[in-house]
């Protein structure tokens, strides 16, 4: 099997995509500046490197020492509220450290990249369910930091001949099957474990952010996609590559959302626990829906949302946090 290098793959969906190559037999190589990431998130069967994707020299060695064929590139700053406050870090960390990152790689010969994108990369979109082809306007730095990188693939690939597939991804959630790794971020945003915080009495009460929006119930509907899910679709994104697919970008979704209280209510469900709820005011930004039209991932590259049902989602999330209550430390 090929190596595959891994930036970020010490973060939330990079340990669960190394996990998931390893258990296919590629041989892995992660490397990780520990900023967000965790070393306990990396099997020990892959090979590790504390590193960042700006150091040329160290990139270099690891691709020669360990032939490297291709790479899946997470390593990024993803705190939507904090690229609004700090744009110039968002800019540079993101997108400047990966131009000269895979410039690096293909000076060494490697071609084949899978890109972490987002959903974010479409700002407020005109049509809902979003397609791929929906314009691309992001509403803040992360999601234009993202989106800059995607557009630099096409010179390269005209330049260079770089091969590359971007993932969307809509809202990543859940942790490994066997619990062995889940989400663990130092400055928590996401509704899921924010809600099993709560429930674990780490927090005093979750807040729902705006109860008037055009939805069944008046919250945000949002498309949660399994982690397990996300990290299969690197693998076959990696596949496709190898059989030469056309390069470009795929959503990562479900083609179907669900609510801020379902999510609640289904984790009082899981957990058997009370969650205390505030409501709050909207925040500025938050669209009514998003959800993901996934037709081209799942024709494409044969890959379709296995373990993404709001259930399952939840309970490996919840047996997570419940055996991990501080996180990998």
């Amino acid at each position: 099997m090929p190596t595959i290098l891994v930036s970020g793959g010490a973060g939330y969906i990079g340990s669960h995509t190394v996990q998931a190559l390893i258990e296919r037999a590629f041989k892995v190589v992660v490397l990780d500046s520990l900023i967000t990431g965790h070393r306990g998130a990396v099997p020990s069967q892959a090979i590790f490197y504390e590193g960042d994707i700006s150091d040329a020299e160290l990139i270099g060695r690891i691709v020669k020492d360990h032939q490297v064929e291709a790479v899946i590139h997470f390593a990024a700053r993803s705190l939507v509220g904090e690229s609004m406050l700090k744009p110039d870090l968002y800019f540079y960390e993101n997108t400047a450290k990966s131009n000269g990152f895979i410039s690096t790689l293909l000076r060494q010969g490697v071609n084949k990249i899978v890109f972490s994108s987002t959903a974010a990369t479409y700002g407020v979109p005109e049509e809902m369910p979003i397609s791929e082809s929906a314009k691309t306007e992001p509403i803040n730095p992360y999601g234009a930091s993202k989106r800059m990188i995607e557009q630099s693939f096409y010179w390269l690939e005209q330049a260079y001949g770089l091969k590359w597939i971007a993932l969307r991804y809509f809202n990543a959630a859940g942790a490994s099957l066997d619990g062995s790794i889940g989400e663990d971020h130092t400055s928590e945003t996401h509704l899921i474990p924010l809600v099993l915080k709560t429930a674990l009495g780490q927090r005093e009460a979750i807040s729902v952010f705006g109860t008037d929006y055009s939805t069944p119930d008046g919250t945000c509907i949002r498309d949660y996609i399994h982690v397990v899910d996300l990290a299969e679709a690197h693998i076959l994104a990696l596949e496709a590559l190898e059989k030469d697919l056309e390069s470009g970008a795929y959503n990562v979704g479900t083609g179907k959302g669900y609510s801020v209280r379902e999510v609640i209510d289904m984790a009082k469900k899981v957990t058997g626990l009370e969650i205390p709820v505030l409501d709050a005011s909207r925040r500025v930004g938050d669209p009514d829906i998003l959800v993901a039209k996934v037709e081209k991932i799942e024709k494409s590259l044969g890959w379709k949302a296995q373990h993404s049902d709001l259930k399952t989602i939840i309970s490996t999330a919840w047996q997570w946090h419940k055996c991990h209550p501080l996180g990998y430390e």
